[in-house]
């Protein structure tokens, strides 16, 4: 393993983006520009393969291979202009088909029936503005436990030796469930649930987090549905022995909901 249409360069780091709000794409916040300033501080990819909590599939994993990816606005009861967003970037049909190829432990097929979604796009508008870099996504196969997740991500290594970066896009707390006052302070359960998981980084205590439904009352709460939480486990799963972690935006967005913008570099 470990072709590729690229040639090897130095190692590009992988980022876990605490997306948020759809929002975000259009407006100018603590999170967004900390996003800014986090794509200034690595080298400029030469292509970038998305996992987000947005892109779930059935039965088989798929992957983008599509030469223009398409905008999808799967977000509902925003303002007319957040639908107006445009980012044209082109796919990478070529990478994304040598991808499903080398990566033989696992089916990833190919697919021409999905684009950038707003846990792609609106992440993607505020780090790399000038929608240059070729981008294309992987799906989550709902169908697989978290380890399955896990050891797919290992087996993608190759890839950020060659200059692409690996971008998860979900959220550590993310219950939209629970409503809370303007002005309460965020729940006790989201704030341990989020330390508790950047301690089992710090630790490279990954096996604690793919069995997350073990930490009890807080992270049951925090990760009511998973979609969310299994793209950091795609970017822990890149760590390298001798890759450094660092944290961004290390806070709980809690306007009457409880996310977690925690973001995550590792190397």
């Amino acid at each position: 393993m470990g072709k590729s249409i690229y040639e090897e360069t130095g190692k590009m780091p992988a980022l876990f983006m605490g997306h948020g709000s759809p929002m975000n794409a259009i407006e100018d916040n603590q999170y967004t520009r900390t996003w800014e300033k986090l794509a200034q501080d690595i080298p400029t990819p030469k292509a970038i393969l998305i996992v987000s909590a947005h892109w779930e599939t059935q039965r088989k994993t798929q992957i983008y291979a599509g030469t223009k990816p398409k905008m999808i606005y799967d977000m509902y009861g925003f303002p007319k202009n957040l639908y107006e967003v445009q980012y044209p970037a082109s796919g990478n049909p070529a990478l994304a088909n040598d991808i499903s190829k080398e990566v033989t432990n696992f089916d990833i097929a190919p697919t021409h029936e999905w684009g950038l979604d707003h846990g792609a796009w609106s992440v993607l508008v505020k780090m790399f503005p000038k929608a240059d870099i070729p981008c294309f996504q992987l799906s989550l196969n709902t169908t697989r436990d978290l380890q399955y997740h896990y050891d797919l991500a290992k087996e993608l290594k190759f890839l950020r030796s060659q200059g692409v970066l690996i971008l998860g896009s979900g959220n550590i707390v993310h219950n939209l469930r629970y409503i809370r006052s303007f002005w309460d302070a965020a729940p006790e359960w989201a704030l341990s649930f989020d330390q508790q998981v950047a301690d089992f980084i710090n630790n490279r205590d990954h096996e604690q987090l793919i069995k997350y439904q073990k930490l009890g009352k807080a992270a049951e709460i925090s990760v009511n549905s998973a979609e969310h939480y299994i793209p950091l486990l795609y970017i822990l799963a890149l760590q390298e022995k001798d890759d450094p972690i660092t944290y961004s935006n290390e806070s709980l967005n809690g306007t009457l909901l409880d996310v977690s913008m925690r973001c995550v570099r590792v190397g």
